[in-house]
């Protein structure tokens, strides 16, 4: 499957751990960051997949599951270290539950928000995992 854990590099100290991505931590250009927050534990967010877009999840505050698809097989990845993330490539499906109470979601994307690069049905793509 087209995705990756990615251990944060971490500055342990006794007045707090600090986790920093720069330089090469991800393989491209940071152009959007963003953040859910104050999700129910019954939502579901996501549902849709990427077609050139990259994205990186990091469990900021609690925990949440990512349930990823990419046509062939199905996987469930908890979020729960703000010192690991999950980084999404393209053409996978994601949809992201579970989320603890006070959970925090921070994305770090490699691209504009761009309507025309989201898949939001799962028969499209299902059909474009095909193509």
């Amino acid at each position: 499957m087209n995705i990756e854990l990615i251990q944060l590099p971490k500055i342990e100290d006794v007045r707090g751990n600090i986790s920093v991505i720069e330089k090469n931590v991800l393989p491209y250009s940071i152009k959007r960051v963003y953040y859910l927050y104050d999700v129910p534990s019954s939502a579901q967010r996501g549902g849709h997949a990427h077609k050139e877009q990259l994205e990186f999840l990091i469990p900021i505050s609690g925990s949440f599951d990512v349930v990823l698809k990419d046509g062939k097989e199905t996987r469930l990845v908890t979020l729960n270290k703000p010192d690991k993330g999950l980084l999404i490539k393209t053409n996978v499906w994601r949809e992201l539950e579970n989320f603890s109470s006070g959970a925090v979601c921070l994305v770090i994307a490699s691209g504009e928000y761009d309507e025309d690069d989201y898949i939001r049905d799962f028969n499209e793509f299902l059909t474009h995992q095909s193509e």
